[in-house]
């Protein structure tokens, strides 16, 4: 009979997650989750069968987890311009307001784009999220296009948050995309 987990995969999963957070893609081997998480390496070879497997499988939970809370965001923000800049400054507080973590970050972006399945997600991820911004922008000429190029500067603005760190990112993030809706009315 097997043995009862003492971790349900949600936990774990959060717990390989942490791991990938505070040092990095590379740092979660099954020795350090063994360590974070309390269950024995093989254990953890048993559950995932390669460290591979077992990134991917933290970074999927943490798409899930994107994607439930911009679901929840976009509900809640009123579709409007305003609504656009709301939802993507609470997808912004996650990030901290620190830019050397943010830039730590950046490492599991790489490792979305590296495996096919991640940077699926990614791609879906950003198509619901492109569509629930032309939902706050229906009534503009080309809804569409304003929304990507909202997305645009939403990016670039955490990227020059993370080299000038000038307060913290909600506020420049809420700044930036306030300028880039008053360029486009003009």
């Amino acid at each position: 009979m097997p043995r009862r987990r003492t971790l349900s995969d949600e936990q774990l999963l959060a717990m390989v997650l942490a791991v990938i957070q505070a040092e990095g893609p590379d740092a979660a081997t099954f020795a350090a989750v063994a360590k974070a998480s309390g269950l024995s390496g093989s254990t953890l070879v048993q559950r995932f069968t390669t460290k591979a497997a077992m990134l991917r499988a933290a970074l999927l939970y943490a798409w899930n987890r994107l994607d439930a809370e911009t679901a929840r965001l976009a509900e809640t923000v009123p579709k409007t311009p305003r609504g656009a800049v709301a939802l993507l400054v609470g997808l912004s507080q996650d990030y901290g307001d620190d830019a050397a973590a943010y830039g730590e970050g950046l490492l599991v972006l790489r490792e979305d784009f590296r495996d096919p399945v991640l940077r699926a997600r990614g791609a879906a991820w950003g198509k619901a999220l492109r569509a629930a911004l032309v939902q706050c922008f229906g009534s503009a000429q080309a809804p569409e296009t304003i929304a990507r190029l909202m997305l645009s500067q939403w990016q670039g603005s955490l990227l020059w948050w993370g080299f000038g760190a000038d307060g913290p990112i909600s506020t420049y993030v809420e700044t930036e995309l306030q300028r880039f809706l008053a360029a486009v009315k003009s």
